[in-house]
């Protein structure tokens, strides 16, 4: 039987803003350049945010993508503890999903002929199995993340007692050794469940038809070559890594509203830092302090997407609670220091709890971010030739920045880990001076325009990600008729 030439996509995404931009973004190119219909299945964070409905319900989204939102699933008989870390609830969350996903699916007029789902849905590729259809995993992160990520399973059984207490750095075949302190959250103690989850998503991996990244070739192709090498492809995982990247929420030009708007069109080319720590970053009361005087003391622009502090002094963000409303801006302003907003109001603007990220990014006035380095962030800010100065808080962040900084060349960050110690205002005005008016900052900011163009001339037709894609649809189809020939 010959397969129609438009195949039927099924993607499923975890919860989280950081998990559904992907998703719903790589939907969209299927769609849009690649003549696939598309549907994607969104699992809710436990309370969505405001803006996971405005991507769920976004009118951007094309005829051919549907979005379908899975009922979010009971955890009371889970057995999760109240304790549980955001990446063991967000792998909890997504196993029980399961017969949820199972019967929409069943539920379907079409048959899915092909299935995409994100790193923590590695227990869904069974059903593609079940369905008999091709399975790929997409990896919304770059590529020595993903290196690391699927040679976990190896230092588990090679290092003994915790990873951060070595003193020399763990060597992945073909790939830059990651340091310690740069290892990802789910790999500080190896007594919590989310270690145990972690390693296991990493050996479901290979579980899959090929690997989809989002990155673009140029952007790593050392570690591309070491990834795509026989040695670890056929020993950690399976199938090819196809690049696909940078994929990322377009930009709603009517998203700034208006006072916004005006504000920064006021303000000169290249002279405003946005300071915003993603859909769930935030910051110690403490740190905050330290962070207004730094702003302060550098006297330049800034707009700051400002949360309340967090309880401890260092946590892993306010996931579950992004983009909600968090306090007012008199609220917001008794975590200040005395008089900050009336002393910076000339150069200032504080936006409480949430702001449009990626519409600010994309204003010409802005010259630098301050930023966590979420791999959408970090994405966000390439794209607009923005150039960085690194605040990792939590997850896979400090290996993100330390990329930024030392490979790739488009951030610069503090002496000491912020997820570590207090970053003080000293260190902070210097950071933010260098980036945007002393000459290191400059030829940061020259690089980043290379690496825009790069990233844009990688999606654009006959591109490598545009071509990447284009092999895997093709890959996708012969795989198809291998399975049908063998039933």
């Amino acid at each position: 039987m010959e397969k129609p030439e438009k195949l039927h996509a099924v993607l499923l995404s975890s919860p989280g803003m950081g998990h559904l931009i992907p998703i719903v973004e790589l939907g969209r190119r299927l769609v849009a350049d690649h003549g696939f219909e598309a549907t994607v299945f969104v699992l809710p964070s436990s309370q969505a945010s405001h803006a996971e409905a405005k991507i769920i319900d976004s009118a951007m989204i094309p005829k051919l993508l549907h979005v379908v939102e899975l009922p979010a699933p009971d955890l009371s008989a889970a057995g999760l503890s109240p304790y549980a870390t955001v990446f063991t609830r967000l792998v909890v969350m997504m196993r029980e999903a399961r017969p949820a996903f199972r019967s929409a699916l069943a539920a379907m007029e079409s048959r899915p002929d092909v299935l995409i789902v994100d790193l923590f849905g590695t227990e869904h590729l069974c059903i593609g199995d079940e369905l008999g259809v091709p399975k790929y995993v997409y990896v919304p992160s770059n590529a020595w993340f993903l290196a690391s990520f699927l040679y976990t399973p190896t230092l588990d059984k090679e290092v003994k007692g915790e990873y951060v207490d070595r003193t020399e750095a763990f060597e992945i075949p073909g790939c830059k050794p990651v340091r310690p302190e740069d290892v990802v959250d789910q790999m500080l103690d190896r007594s919590n469940q989310q270690y145990r989850e972690y390693v296991r998503l990493a050996g479901e991996i290979p579980m899959g038809d090929g690997i989809l990244l989002n990155v673009w070739e140029d952007l790593q192709a050392e570690t591309l070559a070491a990834l795509r090498n026989e040695e670890f492809l056929g020993r950690f995982a399976k199938g090819p890594v196809y690049t696909v990247g940078p994929l990322i929420r377009p930009v709603r030009p009517s998203g700034l509203g208006k006072e916004l708007l005006e504000w920064l069109d006021k303000q000169p080319s290249e002279s405003v830092m946005l300071v915003s720590f993603g859909s769930g970053g935030t910051l110690s009361a403490e740190q905050l302090v330290e962070l207004a005087w730094g702003l302060e003391l550098s006297q330049q622009r800034f707009i700051w997407i400002l949360r309340k502090p967090t309880v401890k002094s260092l946590d892993d963000g306010s996931f579950f609670d992004a983009g909600k409303a968090g306090g007012g801006n008199d609220e917001l302003s008794s975590f200040l220091p005395d008089g900050f907003t009336v002393r910076t109001r000339d150069v200032g603007l504080v936006l409480p709890s949430w702001g449009p990220q990626a519409e600010i990014l994309s204003h010409p006035c802005v010259g630098g971010f301050l930023s966590h380095c979420g791999w959408n962030s970090t994405l966000e800010s390439i794209l607009n030739g923005v150039p960085m100065i690194a605040w990792p808080l939590y997850a896979e962040q400090r290996l993100n920045a330390t990329l930024l900084a030392e490979e790739v060349g488009a951030a610069i960050r503090p002496k000491e880990l912020p997820s570590k110690e207090v970053a003080g205002r000293e260190e902070i005005a210097k950071l933010v001076r260098t980036m945007m008016v002393e000459e290191g900052g400059q030829a940061i900011r020259a690089r980043v325009k290379e690496l825009q163009r790069s990233a844009e001339e990688a999606v654009a037709e006959g591109g490598t990600s545009y071509e990447s894609l284009r092999k895997m649809k093709e890959d996708c189809k012969k795989r198809i008729h291998q399975i049908m020939k063998a039933h």
